[in-house]
């Protein structure tokens, strides 16, 4: 491997980090890396004072460009647009130093399928100044530097993203094994399925959102209210009575989700938020093209329901 192939290698994961952040799909992240990477071997790197910083600032324009294209069309989308997962069980890093637990904690939310989801409620000049500054660590002028603007007006969308974001976080943070609890309920609600049951799941003002792209059936809006969540799943469940969906549970992008599988086809990835008690937010992935990754590299479950 020749000089130049290895240091855009060393920094790889942290820029495919930064673009899958940016852009919610793992396929668009890696189109930005391989324009980034024609970019870099036309570049005289010799001539770079600060590689890594060139390379960060061209992933991120890159990136950027694409975001806004991506946006104009996620306006025209049939119902939510939900990112797609990392395949991928490790994270990739946002920081190339040593890292205290609590960064390391930070940094894997930033990855987790909800959070990714909360970011697309910002515009793309905002999601690139936030994650560059709160995720990444570059102060307010490196990140203005990074994206050819003046220092004040990207803490000015620095904050504008972190005020708008607060507002939209879940009220409740729960671990992994919180969730791992709540979606393993979940699972049984479903398996012996009554109104009650699956009612009792939900908080009072839980809500369903679902992204199936226009090509299979899925909500076109938000659900909102336990009974009705507990409604659209007993439905499901008589639907797919004749045959039973199978799921499992997996990792992706950091936290515990279910993999709903009807025969041999991977059907809906499922994520939550939770109170610890209850779930208040159930996101279920159904666009068949956004499961075709995912469904290439899992296991599937053959028989009842697996949870590992």
């Amino acid at each position: 491997m020749d000089p130049q192939t290895a240091l855009f290698q060393q920094h790889r994961q942290r820029l495919f980090g930064l673009a899958y952040r940016m852009l919610g799909t793992p396929a668009d992240a890696e189109d930005v890396l391989h324009d980034a990477w024609l970019r870099w071997h036309a570049q005289d790197t010799a001539a770079l004072d600060d590689p890594e910083a060139w390379l960060v600032t061209v992933t991120t324009r890159i990136a950027l460009d694409k975001l806004r294209r991506a946006k104009t069309e996620r306006e025209h989308y049939p119902g939510p647009w939900l990112p797609e997962p990392l395949v991928e069980e490790t994270a990739p890093a946002a920081n190339t130093g040593a890292e205290t637990p609590e960064a390391l904690l930070e940094r894997d939310q930033s990855l987790t399928l909800s959070f990714l989801t909360l970011l697309e409620r910002l515009g793309p000049e905002e999601r690139a100044a936030f994650l560059l500054n709160e995720v990444f660590d570059y102060s307010h002028a490196e990140a203005a530097a990074i994206l050819g603007i003046n220092e004040n007006a990207c803490r000015q969308r620095v904050h504008r993203a972190r005020a708008r974001l607060r507002e939209d976080r879940p009220r409740y943070s729960v671990d992994a094994r919180a969730q791992q609890r709540l979606l393993q309920r979940f699972v049984t609600a479903m398996e012996q399925p009554t109104l009650e049951s699956l009612q009792a799941l939900f908080a009072e003002d839980a809500i369903h959102i679902s992204d199936g792209g226009g090509v299979v059936a899925a909500t076109l809006h938000p659900l909102h209210g336990a009974e009705r969540l507990a409604r659209l799943y007993l439905q499901i469940a008589h639907n797919t009575r004749l045959q039973p969906l199978r799921y499992s549970l997996r990792t992706l992008n950091g936290a515990p989700a279910l993999l709903a599988w009807a025969g041999d086809t991977l059907t809906t990835a499922i994520w939550i938020e939770g109170d610890g008690e209850h779930i208040t937010a159930i996101h279920a992935l159904r666009h068949p093209g956004k499961l075709a990754r995912l469904a290439a590299t899992v296991t599937n479950p053959q028989a009842g329901a697996s949870l590992h």
